[in-house]
């Protein structure tokens, strides 16, 4: 019987002003021969932490992208995934935010030491090339997700780096 450890986690739907999103490649340290998948910016809330709080926190340590609060506005996808990572076993809760730029050149200088043993790079993803691709990504209904959160927030690209 697999035990899970809870955790509750912000991710971002980073969407630049050409429609592409912004995922990280990674694998899981402790088992790196199960491969390699993308995934959005994001991770897991610290104690006392509201969900924007953490996506704007986790937004700026891993792609040095420092936006307001109101940048993030209200989820635009939740749902509950489990997953091994670096030996434990999560049962995560998680919210997607969507937040729209110009462009923005990443920084991952702000990684922890896990995040740079598991992560390898990064890559801007328009989504119809993201589904033909054959890669693995996760949340795997990624394209879904995103095509909702675009249909329904409408709001105009602002400058480098700048929320919309």
């Amino acid at each position: 019987m697999t035990t899970y450890t809870p955790r509750r986690a912000a991710r971002v739907l980073l969407v630049d002003a050409t429609g592409r999103v912004l995922l990280f490649n990674g694998c899981d340290p402790a088992r790196p021969e199960h491969g390699q998948w993308w995934f959005t910016p994001g991770g897991g809330l610290d104690p006392g932490e509201t969900y924007p709080e953490c996506a704007a926190r986790e937004l700026a340590e891993e792609t040095g992208l420092r936006l307001p609060m109101s940048a993030f506005g209200a989820p635009v996808h939740r749902d509950v995934t489990e997953f091994p990572f670096d030996g434990v076993w999560y049962r995560q809760e998680q919210e997607f935010f969507l937040v729209r730029v110009a462009g923005h050149e990443v920084d991952t200088a702000g990684f922890s030491e896990i995040e740079r043993s598991s992560v390898d790079g990064h890559r801007w993803w328009p989504p119809d090339e993201l589904v033909a691709s054959g890669e693995r990504y996760y949340p795997p209904d990624l394209p879904a997700v995103l095509a909702r959160a675009l249909a329904t927030t409408v709001a105009p690209t602002a400058g480098e780096g700048a929320p919309c």
